[in-house]
């Protein structure tokens, strides 16, 4: 159960992540260094999924008192991104732009992709805060940690893999709404659950 729920919990965080995705995505389907952008975005994900989820343990077990806020603190958090998901399903404003790129070296393609990962704060508060304390409530955090991480390779895997696909799929308004409302679904579905045990 914990590496399912991290599985799933993994994946629709890095999905309400958009400024990534949509740079991602974005390279993915210029033909950008496709390999070395999934390469980095797992790697910068699955260190933070593991040094959040053995954090938290620790918090729990040093600090339990603390352990509550950072509970309803998540909850906040998956409410806010699914209320954030809600907004763009029905404004529709979440239609892929895609923009054209030159070819560029494949270690430039490493550092933007570095930079992308971790200088956004949302990784932070979703990877490390958030997927951390959820883990350390979880009976199994090791499972939850390897759920979540291969939730990761998938999600980044498949984005690269697939991005001549998704530049069809993913240009129309319509679909880009039907995938909000399922990813705010899945959201609120897990903080019910995260509130279930607190």
């Amino acid at each position: 159960m914990s590496f399912l729920s991290g599985i799933m919990l993994g994946i629709s965080l890095i999905i309400a992540i958009g400024a990534q995705n949509i740079w991602v995505l974005s390279q993915s389907m210029a033909g950008a260094n496709r390999l070395v952008i999934a390469l980095v975005c797992i790697l910068c994900d699955t260190t933070l999924i593991f040094i959040g989820v053995y954090s938290a343990s620790e918090l729990k077990q040093w600090l339990p008192e603390l352990l509550p806020w950072l509970t309803w603190g998540g909850i906040l958090m998956l409410l806010y991104l699914a209320s954030g998901s809600i907004i763009r399903a029905i404004k529709g404003t979440s239609g892929l732009k895609l923009i054209e790129t030159v070819k560029v070296s494949w270690w430039h393609t490493a550092i933007t992709a570095l930079a992308i990962s971790l200088l956004n704060p949302h990784v932070y508060l979703d990877t490390v805060l958030l997927l951390g304390s959820i883990g350390a409530l979880q009976p199994n955090p090791a499972q939850f940690a390897a759920g979540a991480c291969l939730g990761s390779i998938i999600w980044f895997s498949s984005l690269v893999m697939f991005s001549p696909k998704l530049r069809v799929l993913l240009s129309s308004p319509l679909r880009w709404r039907i995938f909000d409302s399922g990813i705010a679904v899945i959201l609120c579905f897990v903080a019910i659950q995260l509130y279930t045990v607190t």
